[in-house]
């Protein structure tokens, strides 16, 4: 039976960007998934690579920072590796708070210019919105070009394969066993996002936040240029006219069907916004399972079992955190120094 220096449970953008940087460092990669590479939460996700204090976790700040930052460096090795152009796009993001929030950060988040200017076809608001230097990403575009890259850089993958368990022997990693067959390695990594859980001999507590949203043709290219956060809907334009408006946070188990009231209550709030949208031709409307946890932070780290690690529960953060987790997690592997402290995401919080 072949061996492989380490498995990956899962090809979504966590599992895929971790098996290329394991690859540069000359480990040989088996990535193993249920399904289609690449079309699970990733695929469903939005993009936005917002790390603003107020939306993002304390104790994932400085991950969610460093990962922001590493984004161009990260989209370029991608797009040269794979030969695919991914839109990434760096023109801000209009953030409409409710409260004194918005009102107390004015001053340091303030707009480069009049709204009207910047946005207009947006309805004009009681309150300014504050203003974010924040990109964002076409997830299917980056998740393509990683899946290219991976193979690119000689990375196996075997599809349609569920893993089942890790295999353990002498009390170590051994490789796993899934629904078809068994593969061998000496580190194992559970990048399975809300399905990691299932996965023995841990029981991580993952579990899936359903979102739905749906996909817009503006009625003009650059109707809305930055990305449009309110606490009722978000609205992403793509550099081909394009538009994604969500998304839901809903507690229904493993169910991605989509229920037309609650798309049409998107649409309309977005029709409050810019009520050109109203022109707008729907395209296409989905719903995705981002992977949770109790505490709404990922688990990352090694496991109680030697040569198993655990990489999941980024929640809505995965499109943003792919590439300081890949660096992180290859250093933990490797046995190098993490850039970051990953002490707050240990498994050892859920396992004890």
């Amino acid at each position: 039976m072949k061996n492989w220096d380490a498995i990956i449970i899962g090809a979504g953008i966590i599992g895929l960007s971790l098996a290329i940087e394991l690859r540069k460092s000359g480990m040989s990669v088996l990535i193993v998934e249920k399904g289609e590479p690449g079309r699970e939460a990733s695929w469903a996700a939005g993009g936005m690579l917002a790390d603003f204090v107020l939306e993002i976790p304390a104790p994932l700040q400085a991950l969610a920072t460093a990962s922001a930052r590493l984004y161009p460096e990260f989209v370029h090795e991608l797009e040269d590796e794979s030969g695919l152009k991914i839109d990434l796009r760096s023109e801000g993001t209009l953030v409409f708070l409710s409260g004194s929030e918005g009102v107390a950060l004015q001053e340091s988040h303030r707009l480069p210019a009049a709204l009207s200017t910047l946005e207009p076809a947006l309805e004009i608001p009681e309150h300014p919105p504050l203003f974010l230097k924040e990109r964002s990403v076409d997830p299917r575009h980056l998740t393509a070009a990683a899946i290219a890259a991976a193979r690119h850089r000689g990375v196996d993958f075997s599809s349609g394969d569920r893993v089942l368990a890790v295999e353990i022997a002498d009390g170590k990693a051994v490789g796993v066993r899934t629904n078809k067959t068994q593969f061998a390695a000496a580190s194992v990594v559970n990048c399975a996002g809300a399905w990691a859980g299932q996965i023995g001999p841990h029981a991580f507590p993952t579990r899936p936040v359903k979102g739905q949203m749906l996909c817009v043709v503006m009625p003009q290219k650059e109707l809305v240029r930055h990305v449009v956060r309110t606490p009722d809907v978000y609205l992403i334009p793509r550099r081909d006219g394009r538009m994604l408006i969500g998304a839901t946070l809903e507690e229904a188990g493993f169910d991605k069907r989509t229920v037309p009231e609650t798309l049409q209550k998107l649409r309309k709030t977005a029709l409050d916004l810019v009520p050109k949208l109203a022109d707008a031709r729907i395209l296409e409307a989905w719903a995705g399972l981002r992977p949770g946890t109790p505490d709404n932070l990922p688990i990352l780290g090694a496991t109680a079992t030697p040569g198993y690690y655990v990489a999941t529960g980024h929640f809505r953060d995965g499109i943003l955190l792919a590439p300081i987790t890949a660096r992180n997690m290859t250093s933990l592997i490797t046995g190098g120094e993490c850039v970051q402290d990953l002490s707050a995401f240990s498994a050892a919080r859920f396992l004890q």
